[in-house]
C-alpha cells in the first residue's frame, strides 16, 4: 500500500476506548471514541466496545488504506502473549486482546501490535512530541496513577512483557503506606493526582465549595491562590517524581524527562519544584544535563503512540 497506507490505532482505557486513523507521518486524521463498559463482568461485553470503535473507523473511506493496527492499553500488558489485564477493567484478566482484534472482520488478520498506554505515550512523544530528537528519554503519565516508558539509544524500550519503565511502582519512601501493587511507599502513592488530593485532605486542606470535590485540580486551584498546604502537596509530589527520575537517569543515562497526564494541567505548580528538587537528586556528572519538559500531544498521544508501535 506504500506511502498512502494508514495505521488504525486503538487506545483502551478504563473510562473510554478511542480509535483513530494515523498517517505514516504521525498525523492523526480521524478520531472516534466510546465509553468503556468497565463494569461489565463478561469479557466479551467489554470487547464489544473495541469492536464498535473499529466499526466506526471502518466507516471512513480511508479505512481501505489501513495495513496494520496498533493498540495501546491500560495495563499491565503482556506483549509477548498479546494479553492485557487492566487494573480498572476487572473483567479483563489475561484477556487475549491482540487475537480478538485480529479476528475482527474489518481487520481481517492484519498485523496487530500491542503496548501499554504509558509506552504508547512515550512512543508518541518521541515520534512527534517533546522527546523528539532525544536518544534517551523517560516519558511519564501523571494522572490517577503514575505510568512511564523509556526510550534508549533512539528506540522505545518496552521490555520483554511491555512493562519496562513502570516508574509508578518504584519505592520512594521505605516507610511509606502499602500500595495495591503489594509493595509499599511507591511513587504512585505520593505523586499521582489521587495521592496529591488525599495528602492535602489529610493535612487539613478542604476544597472550596463542595466537600466531595477533592481532586488534584482543586488542590491546584488552591495552590494558585497561595494556600500553604496545597503548595506543599505539589512540592511533595514533585520531590518524589524528581527522586524517581534521577534514579532512572542514574541507571540508564537519560537526556530528557517528559511529563504528561491530567495532573500536568497544574503546569509550573508541579514542574517548577520538580526541576528544583532534581538538582538535589541528579548530582552525578552524567545526570546533571537532564532536562524536564511538558508533553506536547495531550489526549492524542495514546493513538499516535499506538500507531508508532505498529510501525515499529
Amino acid at each position: 500500500m506504500g506511502d498512502a497506507a494508514v495505521i488504525a490505532a486503538i487506545d483502551v482505557g478504563g473510562t473510554k476506548i478511542a480509535g483513530g486513523l494515523v498517517g505514516r507521518d504521525g498525523t492523526l486524521h480521524h478520531r472516534v471514541e466510546r465509553p468503556t463498559r468497565a463494569r461489565a463482568t463478561d469479557p466479551a461485553e467489554v470487547f464489544l466496545t473495541v469492536a464498535e470503535v473499529v466499526a466506526d473507523l471502518a466507516a471512513d473511506p480511508r479505512w481501505a488504506r489501513v495495513d496494520r493496527v496498533g493498540v495501546g492499553s491500560a495495563g499491565p500488558v503482556d506483549i509477548g502473549k498479546g494479553t492485557v489485564s487492566p487494573v480498572n477493567i476487572s473483567a479483563w484478566r489475561g484477556f487475549p486482546l491482540v487475537a480478538e482484534v485480529r479476528a475482527l472482520p474489518q481487520v481481517a488478520g492484519a498485523p496487530v501490535a500491542l503496548g501499554g498506554d504509558a509506552v504508547a505515550m512515550t512512543a508518541a512523544e518521541h515520534w512527534r512530541g517533546a522527546a523528539r530528537g532525544f536518544a534517551n528519554a523517560l516519558c511519564l503519565v501523571v494522572s490517577t496513577g503514575v505510568g512511564a516508558g523509556l526510550v534508549l539509544d533512539g528506540k522505545v524500550y518496552p521490555g520483554p512483557t511491555g512493562n519496562a519503565g513502570h516508574l509508578g511502582h518504584i519505592t520512594v519512601d521505605l516507610e511509606g503506606e502499602p500500595c495495591p501493587c503489594g509493595s509499599r511507599g511507591c511513587l504512585e502513592r505520593v505523586a499521582s493526582g489521587t495521592a496529591i488530593a488525599a495528602w492535602a485532605v489529610g493535612q487539613g486542606w478542604r476544597p472550596a465549595g463542595d466537600e466531595g470535590s477533592a481532586s488534584a485540580a482543586a488542590v491546584a486551584e488552591s495552590a494558585r491562590a497561595g494556600d500553604r498546604v496545597a503548595l506543599a502537596a505539589f512540592d511533595r509530589a514533585a520531590r518524589a517524581l524528581a527522586a524517581g527520575i534521577a534514579a532512572t537517569a542514574t541507571l540508564v543515562e537519560l537526556d530528557v524527562a517528559v511529563l504528561g497526564g491530567g495532573v500536568l494541567r497544574a503546569g509550573e505548580l508541579l514542574l517548577a519544584p520538580l526541576r528544583r528538587h532534581l538538582h538535589s537528586y541528579a548530582t552525578l556528572p552524567f545526570t546533571r544535563h537532564l532536562t524536564v519538559r511538558a508533553a506536547e500531544l495531550g489526549t492524542d498521544a495514546g493513538l499516535i503512540g499506538a500507531a508508532a508501535l505498529a510501525l515499529d
